[in-house]
């Protein structure tokens, strides 16, 4: 039976510690990067390493549905395009995937016709009016009524006064805004500034790895003073590229190797990860002795993983620059707090954005029944999962949710020796 017809996962401590090997699966953020970046490339380009998952699918589907020739074997995707995307027939279903409806929405700007951004339940509650209204200053004829998708699109832009397009962008609030911007601005015929208003960018690792993804494909980006860069109207260039493993799906091995006194080789030292999550593990590598306040800001998606451990900590712990976390697919912050204290009443508090988590070594071993709900988000399941690492009754809900980006994170969890009883 598939994951996603489970209704729950019961989890068992283990009786050893956890060993073995485990690859995890591409980086999601680069792989939805580098199809769009290649869909805008002219010609045909080999990305090899890149994850299979709901998120990366959607992305696909909707360049499909845009005349780029995607195919998929494996790991491997074959992307070939005249460089352009054209209208699509039809609304784009991008369920939940974030970085789909944020990149596409700005990208589409180029697009000669009318496309409809859409996504389920979930994706309607995500904001994306910072985007909107740095494009609507651009000129693009966009539109997002509800502040959240459903997103309008009608493409064309008039030239800019002074031959530079000049656009400005609040970025506090999701990074991905930003490289929306940054990716779509070589497909314009005429240079483009993006600027970040205010002195900060939540995530900033991941415009890092953004601009590492242009300039792979043969953009021109001059980084300016500031947060503020100067893209040439140079296009893409079809090219091969390599798909690091998804340091945030690390995060969960890193924490089962750590908390159980195992040992799993995931193929590849943290240290050679370029994400912003890979600096999770010199963090994950102190527990059970985590510092009193952790910053969350810079390494958003290893937070869940940090804040079950920190359930086991010596100490409490302060987990700060969350702010983001709340317009994740779920709100993060209160759904951590909500299912730690399903676990043991007392255990989490939210202070504004900030989660505090009263550890305690001496809860593990104990018995404390639980069932976590989800969210239908892929990373609640996993972190809580790390949770029946060290105390019996743990139940995750709707377990299948995890093949947002992790499809194959049960299997690799049984194969390391941790007991899993499916629910159907």
């Amino acid at each position: 039976m598939q994951d996603n017809q489970l209704s729950a996962m019961d989890i068992t401590p283990p009786p050893q510690p956890l060993r073995g090997k485990v690859v995890p699966p591409g980086s999601k953020s680069i792989t939805n990067r580098a199809l769009l970046v290649a869909a805008l490339s002219k010609g045909t380009s080999r990305m090899t390493g890149a994850l299979t998952s709901d998120d990366t699918r959607h992305m696909a589907n909707a360049l499909r549905a845009m005349g780029v020739d995607v195919v998929a074997e494996g790991t491997t995707l074959t992307v070939t395009s005249s460089g352009v995307l054209r209208a699509p027939s039809e609304p784009l279903f991008l369920g939940n995937a974030g970085t789909a409806m944020r990149f596409l929405t700005a990208a589409c700007a180029f697009v000669d016709g009318t496309v409809v951004l859409n996504g389920d339940e979930h994706m309607q509650r995500r904001p994306i009016a910072p985007l909107v209204k740095a494009l609507t200053a651009l000129g693009v004829d966009v539109s997002a009524p509800t502040g959240c998708p459903p997103v309008t699109i009608n493409g064309g832009l008039s030239a800019p006064a002074g031959g530079v397009a000049e656009v400005k962008i609040d970025g506090s609030l999701s990074s991905q805004y930003v490289s929306a911007l940054l990716m779509a601005a070589p497909a314009a015929p005429w240079p483009v500034r993006v600027q970040v208003g205010g002195d900060a960018i939540g995530s900033q690792g991941y415009v890092d790895i953004t601009l590492a993804v242009m300039r792979a494909f043969g953009a021109e980006v001059q980084q300016e003073e500031g947060l503020s860069w100067l893209i040439q109207p140079t296009g893409y260039r079809a090219t091969d590229y390599a798909i690091e493993p998804d340091a945030s799906a690390a995060t969960y091995l890193w924490a089962a190797e750590k908390m159980t006194g195992g040992a799993i080789d995931i193929g590849v030292a943290p240290a050679a990860m370029n994400q912003p999550d890979a600096r999770a593990y010199d963090m994950i590598a102190q527990f059970p002795h985590f510092p009193a306040e952790i910053d969350g800001a810079q390494m958003q998606d290893a937070i869940p993983t940090l804040a079950v451990m920190a359930m086991f900590n010596a100490g409490p712990v302060r987990f700060t620059g969350l702010a983001n976390l709340r317009v994740k697919e779920t709100d993060r912050v209160r759904a951590l707090s909500t299912e730690l204290n399903r676990i043991l009443p007392g255990l989490a508090v939210e202070e504004r954005d900030d989660l505090i988590v009263h550890g305690d070594p001496a809860l593990a071993g104990r018995h404390l029944p639980a069932a976590i709900f989800t969210y239908s988000d892929h990373r609640i399941a996993m972190s809580f999962a790390l949770a029946g690492l060290k105390v019996t009754g743990i139940r995750i809900l709707d377990p299948g949710c995890v093949s947002k980006t992790y499809p194959e994170y049960w299997r690799d969890m049984g194969a390391l020796g941790l007991p899993l009883t499916p629910i159907t």
